[in-house]
């Protein structure tokens, strides 16, 4: 008697979603956006790789680099993750000598982290193939396009406040 096929297991369908007008959506926007987000962290990918790091790694040291004195609660609230997500990245970086934690001044609680040398080089390199990219697709625009597309950028910002924090990586 032949074996029954084994049947996998569906996966559960997400609760009834609202019906969308898909002639509203702006699928070649989102396409642009995709895209444009995938090569402009190719190239810091790629020296990440080459460490052993990620793109988490990646935004807690351009941030700590940004602003060397970061307190470790502010890095969550500008990532908009949880500790347990940071820990493990910052550890890490930690480790490698690249990212300083050390208590504050006037409170002993505070950890405030502060990029090392090799830290704020790591920082520059990953940064410079992508301000070279944004050079690069803002050439010939005048100043006021310029500002249009920063503006937009800030417009584009922020997240809906009912989500919990992501909890795979910074």
């Amino acid at each position: 008697m032949a074996a029954k096929p084994v049947r996998k297991a569906q996966p559960a369908l997400p609760p009834a979603m609202p019906t969308v007008d898909e002639s509203r959506i702006d699928f070649e926007t989102i396409e642009q956006f995709f895209f444009a987000y995938r090569d402009f962290i190719s190239d810091p990918d790629a020296i990440l790789a080459r460490l052993g790091m990620g793109r988490a790694h990646h935004r807690v040291v351009y941030f700590v680099s940004r602003q060397p004195g970061l307190m470790v609660s502010d890095l969550l609230e500008t990532l908009q993750i949880t500790k347990q997500s940071l820990s493990r990245v910052l550890k890490h970086l930690i480790e490698a000598g690249y990212v300083r934690q050390m208590a504050g001044a006037k409170d002993r609680r505070e950890r405030r982290l502060y990029p090392t040398l090799a830290g704020r080089e790591l920082a520059l390199a990953l940064s410079e193939p992508q301000s070279l990219r944004i050079a690069r697709a803002m050439e010939g625009l005048s100043p006021e396009k310029r500002e249009a597309v920063k503006e937009f950028m800030k417009k584009m910002r922020g997240r809906d406040k009912n989500l919990p924090p992501a909890d795979d990586e910074a």
